[in-house]
């Protein structure tokens, strides 16, 4: 009688597996789960090539100006080599390289740090979000899908998110009577704070002004950007006069809150054009180019200014 040796594929017995009946009972064999792979990768959420996918899986790559740099970004607010990113182990460690603007990650200035998934990164003008885990792939589509709807350097609403909100809000308004109200506001002399303190200094004064307006903005108001130093805000079930007052509300906030850059301090101003919805105004092209002649109103008449003015109260009523 010969015995048969089972291959190294099949399930093998002890003699605790033995039935009463002499049957034999295969035993499995626990399954050992490989080990997560820790995978790492860069977005670009602002700045050229929008939503490129970079990976971060060799062992050392370094970001730069330079064509040599395994991240090559072309703008002179880029250093030759302005930085580099260390794998070690599951650990990604970035080390600023001595760069003219310095590297900052989540508006710090740092030298070196372990990054952690959803760390963003300014490189000069471009902003790169690290994320990392074994569902990197999944968490890049939900980025992608998130850069359709988002600005990348204001963390505000695109303007294709905003015209497509102002298109359903007018199919509603039309149906159930309800008021709205749109702002339009354009920074003053924004060229000249590009011009005087350079491009980085104007991506600061973008990001904080946008800041400050949200803090003062109800939970259902939508703040969008919709041009270069141009805005636009959504305010549901307000009249023209609660959307001239909040205007104007923003219009003291912004000239009021100088904005720090580095160890200086730069003034900005606003021109708001406010107009509501009413019956018969059946697309966002007829509303927004309202509020863009109310706007361009506010600029000839001096800027740092709200159009239409709200009349004023007789002090004597």
């Amino acid at each position: 009688m010969t015995t048969r040796v089972p291959s190294e594929d099949e399930p093998t017995t002890s003699p605790s597996s033995l039935t009463n009946t002499g049957t034999v009972t295969p035993q499995r064999q626990p399954l050992v789960k490989a080990p997560k792979e820790n995978r790492a990768c860069l977005i670009i959420l602002h700045g050229g090539e929008l939503g490129r996918k970079i990976s971060l899986q060799k062992q050392v790559t370094q970001i730069g100006r330079s064509s040599k740099a395994g991240v090559s970004l072309d703008h002179d607010s880029v250093s030759r080599l302005h930085c580099k990113i260390t794998r070690s182990g599951t650990r990604y460690i970035l080390r600023d390289l001595g760069s003219t603007n310095g590297t900052i990650v989540n508006d710090a200035l740092v030298d070196e740090i372990t990054l952690s998934d959803q760390d963003l990164i300014r490189v000069g003008r471009t902003i790169l979000k690290f994320i990392t885990g074994d569902n990197v792939e999944s968490q890049y589509h939900e980025e992608i899908y998130r850069l359709m709807t988002v600005d990348g350097l204001t963390n505000t609403y695109n303007r294709r998110h905003f015209e497509e909100l102002l298109e359903r809000e007018i199919a509603r308004s039309e149906r159930y009577g309800h008021p709205f109200s749109l702002i339009a506001l354009d920074l003053d002399h924004f060229k000249k704070v590009n011009d005087e303190w350079g491009h980085l200094a104007g991506d600061t004064v973008l990001r904080d002004t946008c800041d400050i307006i949200t803090s003062r903005l109800r939970k259902n108001d939508t703040l969008a950007r919709t041009g270069g130093e141009e805005f636009g805000i959504f305010l549901p079930e307000s009249t023209l006069d609660q959307g001239l007052e909040a205007a104007e509300k923003l219009r003291e906030a912004i000239a009021n809150t100088p904005i720090q850059v580095e160890d200086r301090h730069i003034q900005i101003t606003a021109s708001f054009g406010v107009v509501s919805w009413k019956k018969g105004i059946g697309s966002i092209q007829e509303l927004m180019k309202q509020a863009d002649q109310q706007l361009y109103l506010a600029k000839d008449r001096g800027r740092n200014r709200v159009e239409p003015t709200r009349p004023r109260r007789n002090l004597d009523e």
